[in-house]
């Protein structure tokens, strides 16, 4: 290091200060120096001279420090993050951090530094590495938040990398980050990795709500102390300690609101949520939580249909807080969420603001969840969809709950059915499952189960797994199980169908050719040989049938072979498909590809010069907007489909069809100009136009063919200058 610290020096000392002085709360000064010691020792080796070197060490400080600030971790953790890269590094062993600082710093950097070797440049979310991935953090939960902690510090680092690289990170965080971080409990964090990725992929929207929210925060915290100051008041009277506070909504979560209602902003009604938040003792909380909704709802009409009461059974991530619905001041609908400090701390730290890990780890919901998780993903007979469905569903669960005739509590996700319950009790109870009886009625194996149901399970030992059971359980432990068990019954199946035509064949003397065996399946539409087993196992292939199919083969494939010889070379003509989807140069998917197969996709109809991604349908490669009304779908829910893609050169050589939607007074000769500037701009080809009067106004649409976005940007420019024009956008 230099005599006179750099400014990137000083952040880190900074960092480091405050880390330190976190360690030395719970760790003996020993251990704390020779953490120094090997933190320095790392910093000297690497001698990080440039800025991307010192973002590196820095990038460690600031998710260390995350850790600890918002997610509430404890020293191991911190310790474990500021060794990563001296162990990645090679400068210290597992067994060396073992002897010197135990077992639990040792165990979060095995889990790290497996996962570091997976990382190649591309996505998370890419095939099998990202199924190791998921493998990797499930071992040990610390992991998982130390890797959502890190890419919530890069995500508010991105403003200022490349676009590509942005784009890798949103889709990252709306795929596997932020569901992680709701499924333990980090709201905050899932919320703001949303808006963060909103903001990188959407800069328009995100700029349309953030001014919105901007526009209207006056009228909106005038209204907020409207409603709280009777309620202050009276809780007040109640000699209660509380908190009570307005706080607005997410950006994400209101653009959500907008699609999905499909209303303009200015009629979403629950912008913001009024909070209540109480100093209860440990045995009170429930009790005084009830008290505050008693007072509420005296004051102001709820609607019962809205009421969420987590207090009583809190949710699997440990959530806990009473929601509920009140008509306000100007009959408006308003949301108060009731919570004590602690569930506060939860709700905004997740539930590692309380996990215990000293000593022996009590059974939780949580590990539950991760022993489902590592179940579903070691599932060999699982394809990679089956078990990215399977670890999406179980990410963004809505829970219902459920109990047992003795009353146990069993917590499953909404839509849940009776053979769900019975594989979630235990795995024989699922596979012998005939029928259930829920609230003392009978009831069959696909009844969806509701909230407060009470469920028993009928059995029968003639019972076996089905493969329609797959279509509608719905927990990833009752699908891995329904496989696993149609696979040893199959296998079963199959060697008897193996034994049962080995013999047919024998007894006809026919000598069986492997290959042209494996003709006949292909032949038969079958995609497996185990299907092709399991169906004469099942009676649905008749063997003396298939052995005569098998020989006719054969006997064709002999013919065959005589009739090419006496074909001459002129009568041979190469038959070549044209292509459906034509292949251009002016793209570059993934890292370097050019030349490769695409389609635009309609819903966005993507222009040379727009940023954009390629997607893997299963129609091929479709190349949409980074903007694309349907692009946060397709990151979160399809990450490991998509691609990067942008386009080569600089001007474009083809056209591209787009439609302009233009707004403005409905005067003598407007649409006349508007055609003569799109008629005189060179490289612009009119296609369609569709023009609507009403009340002074004119609306209409008119769609060109172009060939880049300058060419776009310049077109609109002039047809705003229009006399008489309002508005001029492009559709998607």
């Amino acid at each position: 290091m230099t005599d006179t610290p750099s400014l990137d020096q000083r952040e880190f000392l900074q960092l480091y200060r405050r880390l330190y002085s976190f360690l030395r709360q719970a760790w003996e000064r020993e251990k704390v120096s020779r953490l120094k010691e090997m933190i320095r020792g790392s910093v000297q080796t690497e001698q990080p001279e440039n800025d991307e070197a010192w973002y590196d060490v820095i990038l460690d400080m600031r998710t260390a420090l995350i850790t600890v600030d918002e997610i509430g971790l404890k020293q191991p953790t911190v310790c474990a993050v500021l060794l990563y890269r001296a162990v990645i590094g090679e400068l210290h062993s597992l067994a060396e951090i073992k002897q010197l600082f135990g077992d639990e710093v040792e165990v979060i950097l095995r889990g790290l530094k497996k996962i570091s070797r997976l990382s190649d440049k591309r996505t998370a979310v890419e095939s099998e590495n990202y199924m190791r991935l998921l493998l990797s953090m499930a071992e040990d939960i610390r992991v998982v938040f130390i890797l959502i902690a890190r890419q919530l510090q890069l995500m508010r680092d991105a403003k200022a990398a490349a676009c590509s690289r942005r784009l890798d990170l949103a889709v990252e965080s709306s795929y596997l980050y932020a569901p992680l971080a709701h499924r333990l409990g980090l709201y905050t964090i899932k919320s703001e990795l949303e808006d963060l990725s909103l903001k990188y992929t959407d800069r328009e929207r995100y700029d349309y709500i953030a001014q919105k929210l901007n526009e209207t925060k006056r009228s909106r915290e005038k209204y907020i102390r409207e409603f709280i100051a009777p309620v202050d008041e009276r809780l007040a009277k109640t000699g209660l300690k509380y908190d009570i506070k307005g706080r607005t909504k997410s950006i994400h979560s209101i653009l959500n609101k907008l699609k999905k209602q499909k209303i303009e902003f200015e009629n979403i009604y629950d912008l913001f949520a009024i909070r209540v938040i109480l100093d209860a003792p440990a045995d009170q909380e429930k009790a005084q939580c009830w008290q505050v909704y008693s007072v509420i709802t005296d004051m102001y009409q709820p609607n019962p249909k809205r009421l969420k009461d987590w207090l009583s059974i809190p949710k699997s991530n440990g959530y806990e807080s009473l929601h509920i619905t009140v008509m306000g001041p100007g009959s408006r609908w308003v949301e108060v969420q009731i919570r004590t400090r602690r569930m506060d701390e939860i709700a905004e730290r997740g539930l590692a603001a309380h996990w215990k890990y000293k000593g022996v780890r009590e059974e939780s919901t949580l590990d539950n969840w991760l022993n489902s998780l590592r179940e579903s993903l070691e599932d060999k007979e699982a394809n990679l969809s089956q078990k990215l469905t399977d670890f999406k569903l179980d990410l963004y669960e809505e829970e219902i709950f459920v109990f047992t005739p003795k009353g146990d509590l069993f917590k499953l996700p909404k839509g849940a059915t009776v053979l769900d319950f019975a594989f979630a009790i235990h795995s024989k109870l699922g596979a012998a499952c005939m029928s259930g009886i829920v609230n003392g009625r009978n009831v069959p194996i696909k009844h969806l189960l509701k909230s407060g149901d009470q469920v028993e399970i009928n059995t029968s030992v003639h019972q076996t797994p089905k493969q329609d059971w797959l279509s509608f359980v719905v927990t990833s432990r009752a699908r891995t199980k329904i496989r696993q068990l149609l696979k040893e019954e199959a296998g079963k199946q199959v060697d008897i169908a193996k034994e049962t035509l080995s013999r047919r064949m024998k007894n006809r003397k026919i000598e069986v050719d492997e290959a042209h065996l494996m003709q006949l399946i292909k032949k038969l539409k079958y995609k497996t040989v185990t299907d092709f087993y399991v169906d004469i196992a099942a009676e649905k292939l008749d063997v003396n049938w298939v052995i005569d199919r098998y020989l006719e083969l054969e006997n064709r494939e002999s013919e065959g072979r005589d009739a090419a010889q006496l074909i001459s070379a002129g009568q041979f003509t190469l038959k070549s498909a044209s292509p459906e989807i034509r292949s251009s140069e002016e793209l570059v998917i993934d890292q370097n590809l050019t030349g490769v197969d695409y389609k635009l996709a309609k819903c966005c109809n993507p222009i040379f010069g727009d940023e954009i991604f390629g997607f893997v349908s299963s129609q091929g490669i479709k190349i949409h907007r980074l903007n694309c009304p349907n692009a946060h779908d397709l990151f979160s829910r399809f990450g490991y489909r998509v691609l990067k893609a942008r386009w080569s050169g600089t001007t474009g050589s083809s056209s591209y069809t787009i439609v302009l939607r233009v707004i403005g007074n409905d005067q003598i000769n407007i649409v006349a100009n508007l055609m003569s500037i799109i008629s005189k701009e060179e490289g612009v080809q009119m296609r369609s136009i569709s023009i609507d009067s009403n009340d002074g106004l004119f609306q209409g649409n008119i769609s060109v063919m172009l060939a880049n976005t300058s060419m776009l940007e310049q077109l609109i420019r002039k047809l705003k200058a229009v006399k008489g024009v309002k508005s001029v956008t492009r559709l998607n």
